[in-house]
């Protein structure tokens, strides 16, 4: 097991080493530059060689790239363009709360809903409430998050006034961000659970429980929900990662002073380090989980445990 989990951590640094560099010489191709040219060409060419050097600008790209990286192998994610002065790090690490607090909010949104709808639809197949857990998983897979959160800010914060239109200033503001972005998992979450089950449903063990005069609530929540539980740990793991950092556009949307709308308005101003600095978070991020999640199945599954019990 240990030589299993060993061998993950080579590839998923491996991993990340490629998107850390494919992100470095790609970001170099942008149009632009991250100061105001208008500014930048009023300076004389010592006071613009001075900047340059400050930024390490003044050196080829491979240069800059073998520099960089040496730099993040000691944690220094270097020195904002927008934010003069402030660290990477420290920008992003001020950023973190609320794209924390609505991506949890989104995940438990999307668990909850998503496995009520998917085990009942399931347990009363071909039902009216079978019918509409599949409509509502069809829009919302179809239904882009930004539209959700368009219509959800229209009607219920412009229209009926239940909740802020935005900005954040308190719990409320992460309502209706965290329900817009909850619709894809909701949806995924339910039909992932619901195809499981009406497979789980069919197996002798459940004829067998059954026979032996167990209820029918005992049977679901005993074996049916049990067994089919435990193949929505693969999914859960990317719905997190998308989740915690997948509102570029919500935030936008409802003006929340998170990662996403950092990542976005670092793009607009050509903010190097940052772009790069958020690329290594959302990465890593995503690539931790994916760990995580790889354990877990490893430790829930029995075939699985074995397989890698072998490797080990």
């Amino acid at each position: 097991m240990i030589k299993y989990i060993c061998k993950r951590l080579v590839y998923l640094a491996l991993t990340l080493w490629v998107i850390v560099t494919a992100t470095f010489f790609l970001m170099k191709k942008l149009p632009g530059s991250p100061f105001d040219s208008e500014r930048f060409n009023m300076m004389s060419a010592q006071q613009q060689q001075a900047i340059l050097e400050q930024y390490g600008l003044n050196e080829s790209v491979p240069r800059q790239y073998v520099k960089y990286m040496g730099n993040i192998l000691h944690g220094d994610f270097g020195t904002s363009f927008t934010y003069t002065g402030q660290k990477v790090s420290t920008v992003i690490g001020g950023r973190i709360g609320p794209s924390a607090l609505i991506g949890l909010q989104a995940v438990l949104i999307g668990l909850a809903v998503g496995l009520t709808l998917g085990i009942i639809a399931a347990w009363r197949h071909n039902s009216g409430i079978d019918y509409f857990t599949m409509i509502v998983a069809v829009l919302g897979v179809s239904v882009p998050n930004f539209v959700a959160a368009a219509l959800l800010q229209y009607y219920v914060a412009l229209k009926w006034g239940i909740l802020p239109v935005g900005f954040w200033t308190d719990w409320k503001c992460s309502v209706l961000p965290s329900i817009a972005l909850s619709f894809s998992a909701t949806a995924m979450i339910a039909r992932f659970i619901r195809t499981e089950m009406l497979e789980v449903l069919e197996q002798d063990y459940i004829v067998t429980a059954k026979a032996k005069g167990l209820s029918p609530m005992k049977v679901l929540m005993r074996h049916a929900v049990r067994n089919s539980i435990i193949p929505v740990v693969t999914i859960l793991g990317p719905i997190v990662v998308n989740l915690l950092t997948g509102s570029l556009a919500v935030e936008n949307i409802y003006t929340i002073p998170g990662i996403g709308s950092l990542f976005v308005d670092s793009i607009k101003a050509n903010d190097y380090s940052t772009i790069m600095g958020i690329t290594i978070f959302y990465s890593a991020f995503y690539i931790f989980v994916v760990l995580i999640v790889d354990i877990a199945y490893s430790l829930i599954d029995p075939r699985i445990r074995l397989a890698a019990g072998k490797e080990g």
